[in-house]
């Protein structure tokens, strides 16, 4: 199809969506009921999505794996954009900046720096090789059949931990487009994801992204624009949130030295109190707290109190942990959270403060200081390596005609992605300023009703409870958590319905490019990888589709069920997929490239080192991982480096081994080092 044709194609598809939002406003004004709304967005975009993917439905492998190699840069890039702004990026990046104020430009500069190296060093080769998979590269340049099964678990691993957070985001989103709850929500999603990617693979892939990613980015800016226009009449929130962060600044010294706040926190203060006392002897407090329930219920029922408060007393007494085990991860998290609340702002660090702690300041604070720095840096540097080993990022650059447009659609990419990141700090600026100066001191009957909504979807992600009994609402007794941030803005900015909507549609199609891209690169390596190059080289290209089809739809139930049992925070589970990325793919991809010395023994000790460390921390470091394997006591930190940059310590172990192996060894063959030359100076295929 022609690039003009194209092009056309695609305007009117915009046009259409901004259409849609008009008219459902329109409606909305008329009493069109909200889940009317909320259908309509849902079951529009995943109608495109479907017929799309219906349209480039193929059984040809290079039209499934890549898109036949065809895809123009402009759109290819658009499609990459899509494909890596994905739940984490629309929904937790806002989240994250609003949590952590300066420290959460890691993620910003992290993810652009990235970006660099995928054009510099690896995407361009990659294109130059021309086959499908990180697995063929691996297998081609070291020559070795053992290399292609380790990448190819690898892909599977990194792709999984990835696709279960994009399907928990899918989950969030159906649920407040639907009003469904979020385990029905979860698989409900879960259909617009397979009816994209099941049909044509890569090919149908590539342009439902495309379509996805002009839905999202009008979803991000529309609200902060609208946003922007209500607190400083200026339409361009990039370069005018600086007058709002000096006045979110002055309201933040205000909360922090105001009274009603100080009692929420000594109320916090208490209750980590009590669970650190009851962490000192978890079998007796388990015990104790088990009969008092019991006991309470025994005297509810003697006294014939009403069927209510009984059920009250029983729920309350089932809600109890089982066994010491399970009471001990439950009051450890207790312990933390309440002790974070019961710091000033919640918790939350200044936004104009670039670290926790004061450099300044006494010596713990020196030392919060300096683990703030060195997290930035670890974070910026995992997200960046991890980044240039993505494996569902990297496919997207295989299916461009040649090596320059595998540059230039990177380039691109960079100006769709910046589209967003250069909003993201402006957002989260003034979503704080509207939490702090519309909603905190409010009465709590006065509460506007989407609080409540999301309170009966999960009170882990949004509650409001009056702690010291003044009938105000005080930041500390509103949790808000970062992956709802960008989801509830429109209403906490008292947007219409519609604008919600429509961000929600703009998640939803972040995650389902997303999850798209994963589910494909899960399929490609099982059923090309394992099946097709070890196992069966004989399978016609028929079947290998069909296998990648079955596996697909394997793979994303599988993420489904896991994503149902509510993971940790969006963020979190995909910063972790990076230093995993990270740690297993570039030391082995760079020196691959650039390395003619590096030989299948340094790359195999490489890639084993690098994720079996990167593994190990994260096991001992992240507590809920520790105790899924048992491990006793609290999370164990290095330096005081977080889990999620696991990689800090992973890719220089990799690196380390794939060096000292590769130079013990023998010397690649003739072959091997002619192949790093051609790769680097041939010209496209």
């Amino acid at each position: 199809m022609s690039a003009h044709h194209l092009h056309r194609r695609y305007v009117i598809f915009a046009l259409s969506f901004v259409v849609l939002v008009i008219a459902l406003g329109l409606a909305e004004q008329r009493g069109l009921p909200k889940a009317w709304i909320g259908y309509t967005f849902l079951g529009a975009t995943v109608a495109v999505y479907a017929i799309i993917g219906i349209l480039c439905r193929t059984t040809e492998p290079a039209e499934y794996f890549v898109a036949g190699r065809r895809v123009p840069p402009l759109y290819n890039g658009m499609a990459a954009a899509a494909d890596w702004m994905s739940a984490a990026t629309f929904i937790g990046l806002a989240g994250t900046l609003y949590a952590s104020g300066y420290a959460g430009l890691a993620y910003v500069l992290g993810w652009t720096g990235g970006f660099v190296l995928v054009a510099l060093c690896i995407a361009p080769y990659l294109r130059s090789f021309g086959q499908y998979t990180i697995g063929d590269f691996l297998a081609e340049r070291f020559q070795s059949g053992a290399l292609r099964l380790v990448g190819a678990s690898a892909a599977i691993l990194v792709s999984f931990v990835y696709l279960v957070a994009q399907i928990y985001g899918v989950g969030l989103i159906t649920t407040r487009l639907t009003g469904l709850g979020f385990e029905v929500g979860v698989f409900v999603g879960l259909g617009g994801v397979l009816v994209c990617s099941f049909l044509g693979g890569m090919r149908a892939v590539t342009w439902t992204q495309v379509a996805q990613y002009l839905i999202m980015i009008l979803a991000y800016l529309v609200p902060v624009i609208w946003l922007s226009v209500k607190q400083t009449g200026w339409p361009l929130p990039q370069l005018v949130y600086g007058q709002q962060l000096h006045q979110l600044a002055e309201r933040e010294q205000e909360l922090i030295r105001d009274p009603a706040e100080l009692q929420v926190r000594g109320i916090h203060q208490q209750r980590a109190d009590a669970a650190a006392a009851r962490l000192a002897d978890v079998p007796k407090a388990l015990a104790e707290q088990q009969a008092m329930a019991a006991a309470n219920v025994s005297v509810l029922k003697a006294k014939d109190a009403s069927l209510a408060k009984i059920q009250a007393a029983e729920k309350l007494r089932a809600a109890l942990p089982l066994t010491p085990a399970e009471a001990e991860e439950r009051w450890r998290r207790e312990l933390v959270s309440e002790t974070q609340y019961a710091l000033p702002l919640s918790g939350l660090t200044p936004h104009m403060q670039p670290f926790a702690g004061n450099p300044d300041g006494s010596p713990s604070e020196r030392d919060q200081a300096s683990a703030g720095r060195r997290n930035f840096i670890a974070l910026v540097l995992c997200l960046m390596v991890g980044t240039a080993g993505l494996p569902h990022l990297l496919t997207r650059y295989y299916t461009t005609t040649s090596v320059a447009k595998a540059r230039e659609s990177v380039a691109w990419s960079l100006v769709f992605i910046c589209l967003l990141y250069l909003t993201a700090p402006a957002l989260a600026v003034m979503v704080k300023t509207e939490v702090f100066n519309s909603l905190v001191g409010t009465s709590f009957d006065q509460l506007p009703a989407w609080i409540r909504q999301w309170q009966r979807v999960d009170p882990a992600l949004l509650s409001a409870v009056d702690l010291n009994g003044d009938g105000r609402l005080q930041l500390g007794e509103l949790r808000l958590h970062p992956d709802l941030v960008m989801l509830v803005m429109p209403e906490l900015g008292g947007l219409p319905y519609v604008i919600s909507g429509m961000v929600a549609a703009g998640g939803l199609a972040a995650a389902l490019s997303t999850a798209d891209g994963l589910l494909l690169a899960i399929s490609s390596a099982l059923s090309h990888d394992l099946y097709y190059k070890a196992i069966n080289p004989e399978a016609s290209r028929t079947r290998r589709v069909t296998l990648s089809k079955a596996l697909l739809l394997a793979a994303a139930l599988a993420a489904a069920a896991v994503a149902a049992s509510r993971p940790a925070d969006i963020l979190a589970v995909v910063t972790a997929a990076f230093s995993i990325a990270g740690s297993t793919f570039f030391p082995a991809l760079v020196a691959g490239v650039f390395w003619r010395r590096a030989n299948r023994a340094g790359a195999l000790a490489g890639m084993l080192t690098g994720l079996i460390v990167c593994l190990v921390y994260l096991f001992i470091a992240h507590p809920s991982l520790r105790a899924m394997i048992g491990l006793p006591g609290p999370a164990t930190l290095i330096w005081s480096i977080h889990p999620a940059s696991a990689g800090l310590f992973g890719v220089p172990a990799g690196a380390l081994a794939l060096v000292l192996v590769s130079l013990l060894t023998a010397v690649p063959t003739r072959r091997d080092r002619e192949f790093v030359d051609a790769l680097r100076s041939r010209p496209s295929p």
